[in-house]
């Protein structure tokens, strides 16, 4: 990792630097690429479409959550904690890429799961936690998450004289979307060097908001003003609105202008932000026909792999849109949110009764039939 790591956010307001812990844990900035075969695939209505490869932003672990630990866990090591504490789904992505960044710089991670639809990426990042050394549970729900979280952390007070350093779900908090704050200003540098037109469109999964509000108000601070974010709602909708979005929007203007007031404030433009519903399906973690569709046509276009959570979710929407003719001779990003490079060699040979007994039903139950 650089000692003095380079961000454009730092560039751009270099006050930032001395007031924000930071630590460089992704490989920055990542690629854009031109997606020609997909879009003769697509046909005469395809936008000029690009990819934007978070998939290749961590050596350790790529996707789009090492953005926003650069900043949550810099500031937990500021803090002088020893162990952070996030929440997911049981094969949460964000779990995980947490677990092994945490081990990375020598803090714990625990991990508290609720269930999920089963899938082979459940099983693979269960074994993956264990191999990080995380410590897992899994609670029937939110609810009793929430009371079981508060148990163990007055239980760890006790023990260690401190409590463990919260990560909300998704790292979506406002210190968390700085990262991808950097992350429009990063594409919106892209732009300039000529790697691709001003997007009219760019395309992103929207768990808990963090990804999509954090990218809105960094391409507003990158004077990208035209462009219109797509959330691609892929959890349940209590935690996907306009005026979560709005809130997380402006705590997070609000904390970097408090470390450097040369940092604009802005509005929320509602005009230029939407959150597209029509794709979730029933449940979270359970897999569309439209999903998987679309995830087998990307692969077989570009070799890329995406799944059926979130990405191919987002890229059935951007699919949609083209078909409906909406997008024709738009310039589109599709932002790839996903670790696609694999993580089955790295887990091969692991046993999950290692695991607590909770999660052991995901390695002895069928996967979802679409996951097949």
């Amino acid at each position: 990792m650089d000692a003095e790591p380079t961000r454009i956010l730092f560039e751009k307001y270099p006050g930032l630097r001395e007031t924000l812990p930071h630590v460089a844990l992704g490989t920055l900035p990542t690629p854009v690429q031109r997606l020609d075969a997909l879009e003769e695939t697509l046909g005469p209505n395809a936008p000029r479409l690009y990819v934007k490869r978070d998939d290749c932003s961590g050596a350790l672990y790529g996707g789009n959550k090492v953005r926003k630990l650069e900043f949550l866990l810099a500031h937990a090591l500021r803090e002088g904690y020893r162990e952070v504490l996030t929440f997911g789904g049981a094969g949460s992505n964000h779990a995980l890429a947490t677990a092994l960044y945490a081990k990375e710089l020598g803090l714990r991670g625990i991990s508290m799961l609720v269930p999920q639809p089963n899938a082979h990426s459940v099983r693979r990042n269960l074994l993956m936690e264990l191999r990080a050394g995380a410590e897992v549970h899994l609670h029937a729900g939110i609810l009793t998450t929430a009371a079981a979280t508060l148990l163990d952390l007055f239980r760890r007070r006790f023990r260690t004289g401190r409590f463990p350093y919260l990560i909300p779900p998704g790292g979506s908090s406002a210190r968390g979307l700085i990262g991808f704050v950097n992350a429009g200003l990063e594409l919106a540098r892209q732009v300039e060097e000529g790697l691709l037109p001003p997007p009219d469109h760019v395309y992103a999964a929207s768990g808990t908001m963090g990804t999509v509000t954090g990218l809105t108000l960094g391409l507003q601070a990158a004077g990208l003003h035209d462009t219109q974010v797509a959330a691609v709602r892929v959890t349940d909708a209590q935690f996907n609105s306009v005026r979560i979005a709005r809130r997380l929007f402006q705590k997070t203007n609000t904390l970097l202008r408090d470390a450097d007031p040369a940092f604009p404030r802005f509005d929320f433009p509602y005009d230029r932000f939407s959150i597209r519903h029509e794709f979730f399906g029933e449940e979270y973690g359970l897999y569309t026909p439209e999903a998987m569709r679309a995830v087998r046509m990307f692969r077989d276009a570009t070799g890329i792999n995406l799944e059926g959570t979130y990405t191919g979710k987002t890229l059935a929407a951007l699919l949609a849109d083209t078909e409906a003719g909406t997008l024709a001779n738009k310039t589109v990003v599709f932002w790839n949110t996903y670790h696609s490079a694999g993580v089955q060699d790295a887990v091969n040979g692991l046993d999950y009764h290692a695991l607590p007994k909770p999660f052991h039903r995901y390695f002895e139950e069928d996967v979802q039939p679409l996951d097949q």
